[in-house]
């Protein structure tokens, strides 16, 4: 069973979904078009049989990934993100850029597709159409919950 933290906090809470070891990395692999258990595992060296399959079992569960069988004997599947799971491209992106700015060996680095240019993360308000300093955002208190 999975440690999970009980803190009212967005980042706790996201991590009790994604913070697993393995589990982004595993997303990764989906959003690369690399869709089967074979095809995620032969490019995650190092990972167990086990913790894949716990992984994949838990991300369904979770919303983030949708299986489909495509072989009956033995049962094999694909794995396709959700709309859930496609959001987390904002996050993996979230990521490069950090590590670009911020590790000693970069190995990726995020440009426009038109130009070719490095790009930049900006903060957008869509009420008065500004883009925003990271020093003006604030983070307050959401006193309500999501319909579901």
């Amino acid at each position: 069973m999975k440690n999970l933290y009980n803190l009212p906090c967005n980042i706790a809470q996201t991590l009790n979904i994604i913070g697993d070891k393995w589990t982004l990395l595993i997303i990764r692999q989906l959003m690369l078009g690399y869709d089967t258990f074979k095809e995620i595992q032969d490019r995650l060296i190092g990972i167990p049989t086990n913790i894949l399959s716990d992984r994949l079992k838990s991300l369904e569960k979770d919303g983030l990934i949708t299986s489909q069988l495509y072989q009956s004997h033995p049962p094999r599947y694909k794995y396709f993100l959700t709309d859930s799971g496609l959001d987390l491209a904002d996050v993996f992106n979230s990521i490069i850029l950090w590590s670009e700015r911020n590790l000693k060996k970069c190995h990726k680095i995020l440009t426009h597709s038109e130009c070719g240019h490095k790009i930049e993360l900006t903060y957008y308000c869509p009420n008065c159409g500004k883009t925003i300093k990271r020093e003006d955002i604030n983070v307050t208190d959401n006193n309500f919950d999501k319909p579901e």
